[in-house]
């Protein structure tokens, strides 16, 4: 059984609060899962201590047992200290689209007849 440490939504429409919880990769997000181990809860400052609260003992004990954590969670737990998370790296990320580099060549290449036709 392949176990996953995800988040399960909870809340109402526009107030999330989250459970970090062991699941079976197959069920779905806010269906059954085997153990709470911990919540996040979006809404409080970013430097409160109830923001994300984890059980270390238990997401251990099940990291052990070969349950694997989302990126989402993998986040938290590398800021609790309970495992390291790469850093990651996308310089491509930030670079505009093919139709984006289209439109501004476009755009350039009629700047460039209109400063032409005016210095004729």
């Amino acid at each position: 059984m392949a176990l996953k440490i995800r988040l399960a939504r909870g809340g109402s429409k526009k107030r999330p609060f989250y459970q970090v919880v062991i699941a079976d990769a197959r069920s779905p997000r806010d269906g059954r899962f085997l153990e709470k181990v911990g919540s996040w809860n979006p809404m409080l400052a970013k430097d409160d201590a109830k923001r994300v609260e984890l059980n270390n003992e238990r997401i251990q004990h099940w990291l052990d047992h070969g349950a694997l954590p989302t990126d989402r969670v993998l986040r938290f737990l590398s800021e609790a200290g309970i495992v390291t998370r790469e850093a990651r790296s996308n310089p491509t990320k930030g670079k505009p689209g093919k139709k984006a580099t289209e439109r501004a060549a476009e755009a350039k290449q009629k700047a460039d007849d209109a400063a032409a036709a005016a210095a004729e």
